[in-house]
């Protein structure tokens, strides 16, 4: 099992939850997480990675509980989290911004320079990690935040939206990442989309209105032509 939430709520204002006593379990591997926009995806994923502490329940990976202060450190190291916004820092190289990321999850400072230098190699960045953070186009940021994710070389590895403004040659870098990852990380991966579904993931969740509509196999999922069309129909805003 990868990483769960048990009977987690949270709301961003007074009697309005985005997640309502919700219960999760990720499988092994490559999980996807859909829904449409405002489904609470990106809520999920900050409990999960403990930037986000419920209101009520909590999340566990290992016997870990990253509300527990004795916890949270060891739980950190272990779990990474690309949020959706990715945010340069003013004054830090490429590299110097990947490594501090690596530093604060733990590593000593030489190893996160280190380990920053391989990180940008793996996601085509390397050519450009001495160029200031603040300088790089919005594709590249975004790969620059996927780096920042790999520096520490988590168990488990959160990604919100990652393909957002990346062009389709970069999506395919993407791709190529996501399968090397998998080889030593359960990865998962939010989005609205459904490209891919087949060939990149092996587990489907579909989130709406915080609640789960559907957990199973890609195989399962894609099989259940109720499932797909009721997705479908969730997107464009017809239920």
């Amino acid at each position: 099992m990868s990483i769960s939430l048990h009977g987690c709520s949270y709301g961003y204002r007074r009697n309005s939850l985005v997640l309502n006593e919700l219960d999760l379990s990720f499988p092994a591997g490559v999980s996807l997480l859909l829904g449409p926009n405002g489904a609470g995806k990106s809520t999920l994923l900050g409990i999960a990675a403990s930037a986000l502490a419920p209101h009520t329940g909590h999340v566990d990976y290992r016997g870990l509980n990253p509300r527990k202060s004795r916890d949270r450190k060891e739980f950190r190291k272990a779990v990474a989290w690309m949020p959706q916004q990715i945010s340069p820092i003013p004054g830090l190289t490429v590299r110097e911004q990947v490594a501090y990321m690596g530093w604060l999850k733990g590593l000593a400072r030489k190893d996160a320079w280190s380990r920053a230098a391989d990180s940008l190699e793996a996601v085509e960045l390397a050519d450009l990690m001495h160029r200031k953070s603040h300088e790089l186009s919005g594709g590249q940021i975004r790969r620059m935040g996927l780096a920042q994710a790999l520096v520490h070389e988590a168990e488990v590895v959160l990604m919100d939206e990652p393909t957002a403004g990346l062009d389709p040659a970069q999506r395919e870098t993407f791709r190529r990442l996501i399968k090397q990852i998998s080889a030593h990380s359960h990865v998962i991966i939010s989005t609205h989309q459904t490209e891919d579904i087949s060939e990149l993931y092996e587990s489907v969740i579909v989130l709406d209105r915080g609640q789960v509509r559907f957990q199973g196999s890609t195989v399962e999922f894609l099989g259940a032509a109720d499932a797909v069309s009721a997705y479908r129909r969730l997107v464009s805003g017809e239920i």
